[in-house]
This record gives C-alpha cells, sequence and structure tokens, in this order.
C-alpha cells in the first residue's frame, strides 16, 4: 500500500483516512496482525501518504484510529499536539523528504494539557518548569474564550481553538506556504472523540 502514497492526491489521502476510521469505529479494521513481508519491504523505505500531528495521550493512538497499517502514516507525537523547534523540524522532513500530500493537526476531547493551560490562564495555576515551557505554546490559542461558560464545554471550545491555532501557525510557515501554493498539499485539522473513537475533521 505504501508504494502507491506519492501518486495519492490530498483529498484521496483525506478519504483514506476517514474510511480507516469507519472500519475502526465499526470493528472492522484491516490490521488487526501484521505480516513479516511487509516489514521486509519496508526496511528499504517509507512512503507514508499523511502526517499526522496529535497528543501523546496513551488513549489517542493514529495507527489504529485510522486503521493504517505499517509504513502508512508518519506520526509526530507531544502532548497537547504542539509545535516547538524539534517538532518544526520533524514536519519540515516529512514535507521535504516524504513528500507527504496530507498533513493532519489532530487534538483530543478532554485533553490534558489544554486542560493545564486553561488552568493556568484562567485560575493562576503554577506548573512545573518544563511543562510550564510545554503550555506557552497552547495559551496564545485560548484568547477570547469565554471562561463563564461549563468547564466541559470551555474544555472542548480549548481543545478546537488549540487545533485550529496550530493549523494556522503551520499554515504560515514558508514551506507550508511553498507547498500550498503548488496546489498538491492539504493541511487540515481535527478532533477525536474518546469516548466513540470518531474523527471530525475541522472545516
Amino acid at each position: 500500500m505504501a508504494a502507491t502514497s506519492h501518486r495519492m492526491t490530498p483529498d484521496e489521502a483525506l478519504r483514506r483516512l476517514k474510511a480507516g476510521n469507519a472500519r475502526f469505529l465499526a470493528g472492522r479494521s484491516h490490521f488487526p496482525t501484521f505480516q513479516k513481508a511487509v516489514l521486509k519491504d519496508l526496511a528499504r523505505g517509507q512512503q507514508p501518504y499523511a502526517t499526522i500531528l496529535c497528543c501523546s495521550d496513551s488513549r489517542v493512538p493514529p495507527e489504529l484510529v485510522f486503521d493504517a497499517g505499517f509504513g502508512e502514516l508518519f506520526v509526530v507525537r507531544v502532548a497537547g499536539n504542539v509545535l516547538g523547534t524539534a517538532i518544526l523540524g520533524t514536519l519540515q522532513y516529512a514535507g521535504a523528504h516524504l513528500h507527504t500530500p496530507l498533513f493532519v493537526v489532530m487534538g483530543h476531547e478532554g485533553c490534558g494539557a489544554v486542560k493545564a493551560a486553561l488552568a493556568t490562564k484562567f485560575e493562576g495555576a503554577a506548573q512545573r518548569s518544563r511543562i510550564a515551557l510545554l503550555l506557552e505554546n497552547i495559551l496564545p490559542a485560548l484568547k477570547g474564550l469565554n471562561a463563564k461558560q461549563p468547564p466541559d464545554a470551555l474544555l472542548r471550545a480549548a481543545v478546537e481553538a488549540n487545533v485550529r491555532h496550530t493549523v494556522r501557525e503551520l499554515r504560515n510557515t514558508p514551506e507550508a506556504k511553498a507547498r500550498l501554493k503548488e496546489g498538491q498539499f492539504r493541511l487540515v485539522g481535527a478532533i477525536y472523540d474518546l469516548e466513540s473513537g470518531r474523527v471530525r475533521f475541522l472545516a
């Protein structure tokens, strides 16, 4: 499957992710096991059809969520699906060398990192030093949120705002601007629901 990845358009890649999530929801995943022949073939090189930036949360495994096999997804995981020097470098590698036609920033409902950022912003909560540095990447996304709404609604709004913020930040990089101008690249946001397993792609 991976060998066909570079002939895929961004829209085809997105349809493939959506179809994989539908199989996952229906309990009809294609890859419950793997074959050693697949590993041997992939040892020669990778051609993933999508790059996924998502949270490190153990309940959000992209390969399972999208029913993707070995070599199909290039996955970058970090708490709160935030950007940083190492993350940007990894994404730049995916674009420059792997040429994946689709980049997805995927947050998830109930994200602990976003919840911590909300507590920092609206309650003055203190965080450990390195966690505080990570949250600095989320805080700008929380501007304009109504802190008086119910906590669950506030967290849902913050999770989506954080995804949209990261997508905007990526869209403004020189590399993304160049690839978007070429027309063979797509960058989208998504939210994973922990209870249902459903992925909602943002317009």
